[in-house]
């Protein structure tokens, strides 16, 4: 997924700023062993450590409502405090495609610009328009361990044996949603192109964010705390 993202910004011509939690680094998290921790520290506390940084008032996300039940209780336009918090019962209301981004000194706003799309109309589009992707949202041949019933691809085998990761078997698997390894899980699947990744999302029953196993419980208190 690095590869791809550096891949597309040097394609473009985009400035491509990265900024981690060093502290969280020398502490050395993960998100086995340290479950929420980790979440906090490295993606709510960088995000908003590299928010600062840049002194940015409005940034744009990718989140969508029917991605998973907190998102729902976001706005296309969504305030944050001064400290980057969110209150989903201090959001504006929107009517139609009236937006409004008039903010006091101190707030920001996230906006999720795809908000009232689903995942149908994204892959609708991506294949419309024949965009280019990472390949993990197709289904290749990889090697996976089975964790409390997820299949986690592993792609660092040593860091996989420190955390006690069994002997990986190889598997046709894809990933719907991707985030931290290795608390994403993939779907067995056969989808290799773009028409078959359409199709077996239109007959899908499960929520596209099903494999993120960090979100357990916990998401709607990460977007709290400033995580998008």
């Amino acid at each position: 997924m690095l590869d791809f993202r550096d891949a597309f910004a040097a394609e473009h011509g985009f400035e491509l700023w990265v900024h981690h939690n060093e502290d969280g680094r020398r502490q050395g998290l993960d998100p086995i062993t340290h479950g929420s921790v980790y979440t906090t520290v490295m993606r709510t506390d960088a995000l908003k450590a590299a928010l600062d940084l840049g002194r940015y008032d409005v940034i744009f996300g990718g989140a969508r409502l029917d991605e998973e039940a907190t998102r729902a209780k976001e706005r296309v336009v969504s305030v944050r405090n001064r400290f980057h918090g969110w209150d989903p019962k201090n959001q504006r209301a929107e009517f139609g495609s009236l937006y409004n981004f008039r903010r006091s000194p101190g707030e920001s706003l996230r906006v999720f610009a795809l908000s009232n799309w689903t995942e149908h109309d994204l892959w609708a589009y991506i294949a419309r328009e024949r965009l280019s992707l990472c390949p993990l949202y197709f289904a290749r041949e990889r090697p996976v361990v089975l964790r409390d019933g997820q299949r986690i691809v592993v792609d660092d085998a040593e860091r996989a044996a420190r955390l006690g990761f069994g002997a990986p078997r190889l598997e046709r698997v894809r990933f719907r949603s991707l985030g931290c390894w290795p608390v994403t899980a993939a779907d067995a699947s056969q989808s290799e192109d773009l028409s078959a990744v359409l199709r077996e999302t239109l007959a899908s029953r499960r929520s596209e964010r099903s494999g993120r196993v960090s979100d357990a419980g916990s998401l709607e208190g990460q977007k709290r705390e400033g995580y998008s």
